[in-house]
C-alpha cells in the first residue's frame, strides 16, 4: 500500500514516463525539493530563530544566492543577509581588522568552510537521500515500481553514480546486482542516443549534411549537458 513518504517518488517516476523530455525522475526530486526550500526559507521560516542561526553560520552558494534574489521577497533576504554578515565580520575579525593577522590559518579555514556551505543545499541533500532510500524500498517490495523502474528513459550520471552508491550500501549483495543491472540498462540505452544526437548535430554543420533532417539532435547540447552535470529539467539561465 503507497505510503506518503513514497507518493512524491512513484509521481516523479510516472511523469518522467509520461514527459520523457523532462529527463531523469530524480532530477525532478531534486527541482521539487529546491522549490519548496526556497519557497520555504523566504517565507515564515526566515524568522525562525533556529533557522535563523543555521542561515547567519552556512549562508548559501551562489546558485542560490541568485535564485533567492529573483524571488520577490528581498526585504526577507535582506534582512537574512542582514545577520549573516554581521555574525561573519564577528567571527573572522573579533578584535578588529588587526585580529586577523594573529590567526590567518584559522581565518582561511573558516571563510573556505563558508564557500562551501549552503543552508538550501544541506536541506535539499538530507530530503533527496531519503527520498534515494524509498526509491531503493519500492524497487526491493513493489513488483510495480521495479517495472516503472526499469521503463524509466533515463538516470542523469551524479544521479546514477548516487543509485549506486546508497543502492550498494543499502540492498543485499544479490539484490544490489539485480538492481544496478537494471539501472544501468535505462542509463546506457540513452547513453547510445544521446551519443548518436551529439555526434549528428556536429555532423549538420557539415555541409554535406546541410539538407538532411535534424532528427532528434536540435537539443542534443542541453540534454548532454543535463545528462552529465544532473541539471536535467532546469532552466539553464537560471543559475
Amino acid at each position: 500500500m503507497e505510503q506518503i513518504y513514497t507518493i512524491p517518488v512513484n509521481e516523479a517516476f510516472d511523469l518522467a514516463l509520461e514527459h520523457p523530455e523532462d529527463g531523469c525522475p530524480v532530477c525532478s526530486l531534486y527541482r521539487r525539493l529546491e522549490e519548496n526550500e526556497l519557497e520555504r526559507i523566504l517565507g515564515a521560516a526566515m524568522m525562525e530563530p533556529d533557522v535563523r542561526i543555521r542561515t547567519n553560520r552556512t549562508g548559501f552558494c551562489a546558485d542560490h544566492f541568485g535564485k533567492m534574489c529573483r524571488r520577490k521577497n528581498r526585504l526577507g533576504l535582506a534582512l537574512m543577509l542582514e545577520s549573516h554578515l554581521s555574525e561573519w565580520r564577528s567571527r573572522i575579525a573579533p578584535g578588529g581588522p588587526a585580529a586577523l593577522l594573529h590567526k590567518p590559518a584559522a581565518t582561511v579555514r573558516d571563510l573556505a568552510a563558508l564557500e562551501s556551505s549552503c543552508y538550501v543545499c544541506e536541506r535539499i541533500e538530507f530530503h533527496l537521500s531519503r527520498m534515494v532510500d524509498t526509491v531503493l524500498l519500492l524497487w526491493e517490495s513493489d513488483p510495480a515500481f521495479r517495472e516503472k523502474f526499469a521503463a524509466q528513459p533515463r538516470f542523469c550520471l551524479p544521479h546514477y553514480r548516487r543509485l549506486l552508491q546508497q543502492g550498494e550500501r543499502k540492498l543485499p549483495k544479490k539484490r544490489f546486482a539485480a538492481f544496478a543491472k537494471e539501472a544501468q540498462q535505462v542509463v546506457m540505452t540513452y547513453f547510445e542516443k544521446l551519443c548518436t544526437d551529439v555526434s549528428w548535430y556536429c555532423k549538420k554543420f557539415d555541409y554535406r549534411y546541410q539538407e538532411e533532417p535534424w532528427y532528434d539532435s536540435k537539443d542534443a547540447v542541453e540534454r548532454a549537458i543535463g545528462f552529465l552535470s544532473g541539471t536535467e529539467g532546469r532552466d539553464p539561465n537560471d543559475h
